[in-house]
């Protein structure tokens, strides 16, 4: 028992410095949008779409790379995904204009979409079923406490530098992982298999339809909900998904496995991802703008606070996340959800003069719930997956809770720059200064935007509540 530990444990080395990779540079990350709109002199709210560039790829391409590492195995699948990373993060590196950048962000994106998937799917397969939940706790350790240390480190980097710099000094850290996952050799008993009957026009479909859904609130927001580029998106998403739906029942080995997908036990999680995890991603990004209006001269405090809802995140995880082992998961996850409603309540307390405290409260007490219950919502989706469909189903669950965080960015964030400058043109400009419209509408809007998110928490406390015991009973695919 004690090798077989192990061996499993030293077979994820490799998995974990990847997640460690994706978390690192996610946390830098953070504070790149800002800053690049502020560099080159456009508005906040076109964070929305340096985030939305990555978040398509990241999403839209999990099923599709999961399914694929099912063909020509694990490894081959998490070193392409390395390597298409680093080239990504070279070209946000040299990025001139919004337009580079966002092609350079969709890149970073595929590569994330290749390496999350196979990252879970070695737990799924390789660790105990009794363990399984204590892996996800560890693979979120890993993400999370990587991401600790970037807001902040980034911020001061771009302090000191710019943002480009702070990019470089990802790209040298993707080298070194390539370069230590290239050298580690797996045992495995994969046999690769041929691409004969693989769902290429599904991959297709999949890949075009999930982008427009996560363009449909961005566009509803920024261009108006009866702008024809909101029009355009809507139309062309549903055309998309009656073709999704007909090639993918005529396929024999579809991308989108129905029997994986319409069991209850992901059907209610995923829906409880759309309500809450979405908070993470956007008021990570709120946070940022908020602080950028109100005290334009401290721009690390921000970065201090994100940090903090990182630590909060690895705590949750290893905290909260192992209980699934041993208590029903829906009752951890009832208990992890009121902390991500306490969280984003504390933000009704913000102010022109938040201190570092709050804002790190807030956030803090967010990332533990968040942490707790993006551990269990992947144990209670992937139980009972056949080790022949790992990937596949991974990617299914990758492409959902990759979609939910960015669909949180693509409603939240707009809903919060935009409440911000209406509130703005409402205010008496000239009569308190455009700094003082500026920070009175961000106080405002974030409270506004507190009140919507804990409604979204509450109902996803329903959906869970509705979740069967999975410890009595593990269904198949």
């Amino acid at each position: 028992m004690e090798n077989n530990q192990k061996n499993y444990m030293a077979g994820f080395v490799p998995y974990g410095l990847a997640a460690f990779l994706v978390g690192i540079v996610g946390g830098f990350s953070t504070v790149l949008g800002p800053a690049f709109v502020k560099d080159i002199g456009i508005a906040y709210n076109n964070t929305t779409w340096t985030a939305l560039a990555t978040a398509i790829s990241t999403a839209a391409c999990a099923p599709i790379l999961g399914k694929l590492g099912d063909v020509i195995g694990r490894r081959n699948t998490l070193l392409l995904g390395i390597a298409v990373f680093t080239v990504g993060n070279i070209l946000v590196a040299i990025a001139p204009n919004l337009i580079f950048m966002l092609v350079a962000r969709f890149v970073v994106g595929v590569g994330t979409a290749a390496i999350a998937p196979v990252v879970i799917s070695y737990i799924v397969t390789e660790f105990p079923p009794t363990t399984m939940a204590k892996g996800f706790s560890l693979y979120m350790l890993i993400s999370s406490g990587a991401v600790i240390f970037g807001p902040t480190l980034g911020g001061l980097i771009i302090q000191a530098s710019n943002w480009r710099i702070m990019i470089w000094v990802c790209v040298a850290i993707c080298v070194a992982v390539f370069i230590a996952c290239l050298l580690i050799r797996e045992k495995s008993s994969f046999k690769r298999k041929s691409l004969t009957g693989f769902d290429g026009i599904g991959a297709v479909f999949v890949l075009v339809f999930f982008s427009l859904v996560l363009c449909v609130p961005s566009f509803g927001q920024n261009f108006g909900w009866n702008s024809s580029a909101f029009l355009s998106v809507t139309i062309a998403a549903i055309l998309t998904l009656t073709g999704l739906v007909f090639v993918e029942k005529r396929a024999s080995n579809p991308i989108l496995q129905g029997s994986f997908m319409k069991r209850k036990e992901f059907v209610l999680t995923v829906i409880a991802l759309f309500l809450t995890q979405g908070l993470m991603q956007a008021n990570m990004t709120n946070t940022i703008v908020f602080v950028n209006y109100t005290q334009p001269d401290n721009t690390l405090i921000s970065s201090y606070a994100i940090s903090v809802m990182y630590i909060g995140m690895s705590l949750g995880a290893i905290i909260l996340g192992p209980l699934a082992d041993k208590y029903e998961p829906k009752t951890v996850l009832t208990g992890s959800l009121i902390l991500t409603g306490i969280g984003c309540a504390l933000m009704l307390l913000f102010t022109e003069n938040s201190s570092v405290l709050l804002l790190a409260g807030s956030l803090g007490i967010l990332g533990f719930g968040l942490g707790g219950n993006g551990t269990i919502f992947m144990k209670v989706a992937l139980s009972g997956i056949p080790a022949g469909a790992a990937g596949a189903g991974t990617g299914i669950y990758g492409l959902f809770r990759d979609i939910s965080a960015p669909f949180g960015v693509a409603v939240f964030v707009p809903m919060f720059t935009n409440s911000i400058t209406a509130r703005i043109a409402e205010e008496s400009v000239a009569k308190n200064g455009e700094a003082y419209a500026g920070a009175t509408a961000a106080v405002s809007a974030v409270k506004m935007l507190s009140v919507v998110e804990i409604l979204c928490v509450v109902v996803g406390i329903v959906v869970v509540l509705m979740l069967p015991k999975i410890h009595k009973k593990h269904e198949s695919i």
